[in-house]
């Protein structure tokens, strides 16, 4: 993309981590991510660990478009009964951004084989702002952010942002 194409704009980054058995210290995907954008200029303003609860993801989602114009929320995108990431956040989704999770899955099948049908990675806007859920394990985070998130942020956002002040 020409460079001429992105507004110039300062990328934040939110980092939450949904999981009823992981705690702060034991989080190596939400660290891995804090690494990774952090590496990447992307100043993370916001952390959170939180239970499977679609109440609390939403609210914590809430509290992160506050503070930050790139929010990733990772786990809980499975398909078991605990797996509501999805359910709490695609309703507050303005936009869709569908090549995001069909692009996720592919570069997943590549790595693991068929098992990535089970991802239900999503991304979208809100108010101008990115929202990406994506798988929990360490390595799923490594490969959103580096081969996907990183690289389209400031295009993602210059679009979303577009007529917004």
């Amino acid at each position: 993309m020409e460079s001429n194409h992105l507004k110039p704009l300062i990328v934040t980054g939110a980092v939450i981590t949904v999981s009823s058995t992981r705690k702060p210290e034991t989080d190596t995907s939400g660290k891995t991510l804090i690494d990774l954008l952090s590496a990447a200029e992307i100043e993370v303003t916001h952390y959170a660990v939180i239970p499977d609860d679609l109440e609390r993801i939403r609210s914590e989602v809430s509290t992160a478009l506050s503070r930050a114009t790139c929010v990733i929320i990772t786990g809980g995108t499975g398909l078991t009964p605990d797996d509501v990431t999805i359910e709490a956040v695609a309703p507050l989704l303005a936009k869709t951004i569908d090549g995001f999770g069909e692009l996720f899955r592919l570069k997943s099948y590549e790595e693991i084989g068929t098992a990535a049908i089970l991802s239900r990675a999503i991304a979208g806007v809100v108010d101008g702002r990115a929202v990406f859920c994506i798988p929990g394990s360490t390595k799923a985070v490594t490969l959103a952010a580096r081969e996907i998130i990183i690289p389209e942020i400031r295009h993602i956002l210059t679009h979303a942002s577009a007529g917004q002040r």
